[in-house]
């Protein structure tokens, strides 16, 4: 069965259901082998339920034929459309990228609530974060092969990712997509392929330009109108932008045809017919290079996990002009964990600030958003972005990052400096 035959139900009514994200973006961090490589899994491949945000979230997970822990997969998220499910996108093949990728990815289908992809309150950015870390920490992923794709409302999921993800996620294609989902802070580059109908009666092709164009300013390409199908052509044109930063690329695919994800050119029908959406969105991701190295670490010895512990706090209230940061283990499982810091400005406004701490057992940083990183040695010295540096007094923003560890987590005293 198609996925188009399966997508009955998306309204334009969708639109006013979407919920701002309020998380923050990834900072560039250098791709490395994740805590899953050399380990043997205990993820297997078939429906599964996951503990996020205080909620039983379920996922389909495909993993590769023949799977090896000592080689490094790519990770992708597809989404399913509104009032579609994950097993619509499971047994679509992924939107074609299970056959298409020859057992080099792993594949992960989530189940939005009530079928759709509100994201009320970042609930299904923290999903994707939560699978991420899950995953990551099971499977031997390569951190910069990281990409989503979706239809419709699943566009729109992928687009929210791009936006609060961007060095996390490598590339996303948008197919029929728009902000339904959110996009904070979206200011940073991602690889980006936009996907679109001409004559698309549920989600206008206007939309779709508009979200593209996000990542046509942030990559630093230049602005163009690409040249699109005339209405009745029954054919598609893909343009590549010129101009952008290397390594984000941004692609748009203009097709002859309404609110679909499976267009083939020549006929309004797709019964029989193969499209050629799949192998767009797998030429477009197989482009970019992986950056990590070949030969993943030797695994440590399994541990015991641990629950997520209370932020640090600190003893006395900060003086004029200065900072705190609290720091918090938000999750943990063999090997890694999920942690975040809240930096709070003290009595006067701060134009930027530094967070430092020692890691005294070994653990080590892999994936960190909202901040960058310096490590010497056990040392961390993480500084803001540049949208997250000005904080008025008493306010406060949050950086997290995913970690290895060894023994014992134990829980850093972080120090805050603001910037002069």
């Amino acid at each position: 069965m198609s996925i188009r035959a399966l997508a009955g139900g998306v309204a334009a009514a969708v639109l006013a259901g979407a919920a701002a994200l309020a998380v923050m973006t990834a900072a560039p961090a250098d791709a490395a082998t994740t805590a899953g490589c050399g380990k043997a899994p205990t993820l297997t491949s078939g429906t599964r339920t996951i503990s996020s945000g205080g909620q039983s979230r379920s996922y389909i997970l495909r993993i590769p034929d023949n799977y090896d822990r000592a080689r490094t997969y790519k990770l992708i998220f597809a989404f399913h459309w509104l009032n579609g499910t994950a097993s619509n996108v499971a047994s679509g093949g992924y939107y074609g990228l299970q056959a298409l990728s020859n057992n080099s990815a792993i594949l992960v289908a989530p189940q939005g609530i009530d079928n759709g992809w509100a994201n009320t309150g970042n609930r299904d950015l923290t999903l994707v974060d939560n699978l991420t870390s899950l995953i990551e920490g099971d499977l031997c992923v390569d951190t910069s092969q990281l990409f989503a794709l979706g239809w419709s409302y699943g566009g729109s999921m992928s687009y929210a990712v791009a936006c609060a993800r961007p060095t996390v996620f490598r590339a996303v294609a948008v197919l029929s997509g728009a902000n339904l989902s959110g996009c904070s802070p979206g200011t940073q580059p991602v690889a980006y392929l936009g996907i679109h109908g001409i004559h698309d009666s549920v989600l206008n092709i206007s939309l779709g330009r508009s979200i593209r164009d996000t990542f046509v300013r942030n990559n630093g390409c230049t602005p163009q109108n690409p040249p699109e199908p005339a209405q009745g052509s029954l054919t598609h044109i893909v343009t590549a932008y010129a101009g952008c930063r290397a390594g984000y690329p941004v692609e748009w695919a203009a097709f002859d045809g309404d609110h679909t994800p499976e267009p083939v050119d020549g006929t309004t029908s797709t019964s029989g017919a193969r499209t050629w959406v799949g192998g767009e969105i797998w030429k477009f991701f197989s482009q970019l290079p992986s950056t990590t190295p070949t030969s993943p670490a030797t695994p440590s010895s399994p541990v015991t996990p641990s629950t997520p512990t209370s932020p640090s706090t600190p003893t006395s209230p900060p003086p004029p002009g200065a900072c705190t940061a609290a720091y918090r283990v938000t999750g943990q499982w063999q090997g890694g964990f999920q942690a975040e810091v809240v930096v709070t400005a003290g009595a006067a406004a701060l134009t930027g600030w530094r967070v430092s701490w020692t890691f005294a057992n070994g653990q080590t940083i892999t994936q960190i958003w909202g901040g960058r990183n310096t490590a010497s040695g056990g040392t961390q010295n993480v500084t803001n972005e540049t949208w997250n540096g000005s904080l008025a007094a008493g306010a406060s923003t949050t950086f997290g990052f995913l970690g290895t560890w060894n023994g014992t987590n134990i829980v850093p005293a972080p120090t805050c400096t603001a910037a002069s």
